[in-house]
């Protein structure tokens, strides 16, 4: 798959928020963080190492086993996700807000911008290294959240914190984890999520074809038995996004006032016309 502007463009962004965090949050209250970058807070607190040299140093390792299984481009925008992470982290290294008095706060705040920052990152195909590259490789291979896998490493990092962190301080940190893994998972289902339609009307072909004209979707035609009637049916069924919703009940209502919609909530949309390049083959008559 070829390198895409976009997508390395977003990927710094979502850098640039992380590294905005760690230091305005998680720093300046000395709350630590899950997986490498966690370690690299603790090296700071303990030695004053520099988080953003030492992300670069203790990613190195990983790199190798990034390029073996991910690929070439999936390699380069974990280079370019890790890179920019400690070149924020430099840039940023003067932004504190000190909220000693309600590490709540705190802590709700490192979550969310190290959820969307994250979750932009893995969201345009990249990773800051580390924990992220083993989260990729778990939804890759085991289809597991990349948000709760990162969380459980989270856990092991966050014990090894201890003999920095005061109870207080850990029970502060779990919370921001935990709030920056439920926002990853978010931004991830965020970017393919639409909505399931299925339809039961007697003009069930007209109305797929005006989805295919007018919509520029796919549509699949199945057989149905009424329950009640034990007339047959044909059931139309297709995926699309949530902004098109609007515009699809527009055009059932202009063929069949009284055909049954039932609208369905979609996590993950994957295929022609949400992940796939439309342009490298014509869209084809089903979902």
């Amino acid at each position: 798959m070829p390198l895409k502007l976009k997508n390395m463009a977003m990927i710094m962004l979502g850098a640039a928020i992380y590294a905005f965090g760690l230091n305005y949050f998680n720093i300046a209250n000395q709350l630590v963080e899950g997986g490498f970058t966690g370690l690299t807070l603790l090296l700071n607190y303990l030695f004053g190492f520099s988080p953003a040299v030492m992300n670069l140093l203790l990613n190195i390792p990983l790199f190798l086993i990034g390029w073996k299984v991910l690929g070439s481009t999936a390699f380069i925008y974990t280079i370019l996700g890790t890179v920019s992470l400690s070149l924020f982290l430099w840039l940023f290294k003067g932004f504190h807000l000190y909220l000693g008095e309600d590490l709540l706060l705190a802590a709700l705040y490192a979550g969310v911008t190290a959820g969307v920052g994250l979750g932009i990152v893995f969201r345009y195909g990249g990773t800051t290294g580390g924990v992220d590259i083993i989260a990729r490789l778990a939804k890759k291979y085991l289809g597991w959240s990349m948000g709760k896998t990162m969380f459980a490493f989270d856990v092991g990092v966050l014990t090894l914190s201890m003999i920095y962190l005061d109870h207080k301080l850990a029970m502060y940190t779990v919370i921001a984890v935990y709030i920056g893994a439920r926002v990853i998972d978010f931004v991830q289902e965020v970017a393919y999520a639409g909505k399931a339609v299925m339809i039961i009307s007697d003009s069930a072909p007209e109305i797929a074809q005006m989805i295919i004209q007018k919509l520029d979707r796919g549509a699949t035609l199945l057989k149905g038995k009424g329950g009640y009637t034990g007339s047959q049916k044909e059931v139309l069924y297709c995926v699309i996004s949530r902004n098109e919703l609007f515009r699809l009940k527009n055009l059932i209502r202009e063929i069949d006032p009284y055909a049954f919609v039932v609208v369905h909530d979609v996590r993950d949309v994957l295929g022609e016309g949400f992940t796939l390049d439309e342009q490298k083959k014509p869209l084809r008559d089903d979902v």
